[in-house]
């Protein structure tokens, strides 16, 4: 895994983006996590007749889990429902982005109990791109 400065972490998948894509949204179904939408940049961009990388964003929570973090701290209402990016780079790689917890917890003041609360995208993105 790698973390950028800017607070994105970043992992490669072993597959690709669709098959990465599939694979997490059957890894929160089994978890009970809310999958409130799916963006496909790519195929909207094909609309527009723009040729882009296959880019997919998925946004999931679980409002239970996700409401009292943004009532310690209101401004995290911003970058929740969590965010997983998958794309694919240059070379053909596919890769799983998404806000280190960390970069969250330092952004928003959240307090380090809450952390757990806002951990899970690392987990799913390693298990979605074995």
């Amino acid at each position: 895994m790698e973390e950028a400065e800017n607070g994105i972490s970043s992992q490669r998948s072993h597959h690709t983006v669709d098959e990465t894509v599939d694979r997490l949204k059957s890894l929160l179904q089994a978890k009970g996590v809310t999958l409130f939408a799916l963006v496909d940049h790519s195929g909207e961009a094909a609309k527009a007749g723009i040729e882009m990388r296959p880019t997919k964003l998925l946004i999931f929570g679980s409002p239970a889990v996700g409401t009292p973090v943004m009532l310690r701290a209101p401004s995290i209402a911003i970058d929740l429902p969590l965010k997983i990016l998958v794309w694919e780079d240059g070379e053909g790689s596919v890769w799983l982005s998404w806000n280190s917890p960390e970069y969250l917890q330092r952004r928003h003041g959240l307090p380090a109990e809450m952390m757990k609360n806002i951990a899970v995208a690392e987990g799913l993105a390693a298990k979605a791109g074995e």
